[in-house]
């Protein structure tokens, strides 16, 4: 969609940090679920928010989009109370559920949505094809896959013209295809001023397009910086070889191999560690293993790493 010229943008406070979280603390009886974070996300930043379940990332969404108030701290969008930032039309928010009326048509959601915002009808058809889906307006909602659904969602989420964008895992049942074109999307409003913080279980798509990945664990940031960035914090490398007989026992009681981290896959293991040279060593010397490579944590990995529970039993799903 056509983002909103320079002077508007100033007019309606753009200028200012797109979020700005100053020590929030949000409590829920004795429950603590966010425990002081502090971050600052400049405009047209695209920002994956992850983190295991019960993280305190819902709670921190929350009060981005005025659903909630910190219990201390403060929230600004754009210099603004959320609540007033959402009323302007600077935020929209994509989420996984809810939202849509089945017995509608695709197009009459969108024409809805823009009535409700005072927009023209014009921006209909544009919203429709950025997010994917202006062949199938006359469809009945309640015949599209959970993919359209979720597309839908996001052309209505742009029908205000919002400079910030909150997504909760937004390509949610897109076929590979699917998730491409709207990542290309994305990247392409963000390239223009646009915004984006989104949430996704798929960290293969925070790798790819995030410019910043903020790791939340137990309410607290726990990494903040880009893909590579936060890779380092978990560092560490781990060693893959093929074997004849692996015995996992065996391959755990190699000095430096970290035990507890040991993975055995058919004739395929990997033997994350302190010293991998020393463990490449001590295979090749000690063992038949073959075809050794010794690789860096990929997102993933350094999720689990920065994520997982002090007791050394990793998180669910980052969600």
């Amino acid at each position: 969609m056509t983002l909103i010229a320079d002077e508007d943008r100033a007019a309606r406070g753009v200028t200012q940090p797109a979020v700005d979280l100053d020590g929030v603390v949000k409590r829920f009886g004795p429950v603590t679920a966010v425990d002081g974070i502090s971050l600052r996300i400049r405009p047209g930043e695209v920002v994956a928010l992850l983190g295991p379940n019960g993280a305190g990332k819902t709670s921190t969404v929350d009060m981005v989009l005025g659903l909630s108030r910190p219990t201390a701290g403060s929230v600004r969008v754009y210099g603004r109370a959320p609540q007033e930032a959402v009323a302007l039309g600077l935020v929209s928010a994509v989420m996984q559920t809810g939202g849509l009326l089945r017995d509608y048509t695709v197009a009459e959601t969108v024409r809805l949505t823009a009535v409700l915002f005072g927009r023209p009808v014009s921006v209909v058809r544009e919203a429709l094809e950025r997010a994917g889906i202006g062949d199938i307006g006359g469809r009945m909602v309640g015949k599209c896959s959970g993919g359209q659904q979720q597309r839908l969602r996001f052309a209505m989420a742009l029908v205000p013209d919002p400079e910030l964008l909150i997504l909760d895992e937004p390509t949610t049942g897109m076929d590979v295809a699917g998730r491409h074109d709207f990542w290309q999307a994305i990247r392409q409003d963000a390239r223009a001023g646009r915004t984006v913080i989104f949430a996704t279980h798929y960290l293969e798509e925070a790798d790819a397009y995030a410019d910043r990945v903020v790791f939340v664990r137990r309410g607290r940031v726990v990494a903040d910086g880009t893909a590579a960035q936060v890779k380092a914090l978990a560092s560490g490398r781990t060693v893959r070889a093929t074997m004849s007989r692996p015995d996992r026992t065996a391959l755990a009681g190699i000095p430096g191999v970290d035990p507890a981290r040991v993975e055995v896959r058919g004739d395929t293991v990997w033997l994350p560690g302190r010293d991998t040279d020393a463990i490449a060593r001590h295979l090749l010397n000690h063992t038949d293993a073959r075809d050794l490579e010794i690789t860096s944590r990929n997102l993933e990995q350094a999720f689990l790493a920065l994520t997982g529970d002090d007791d050394g039993t990793g998180p669910g799903s980052p969600r």
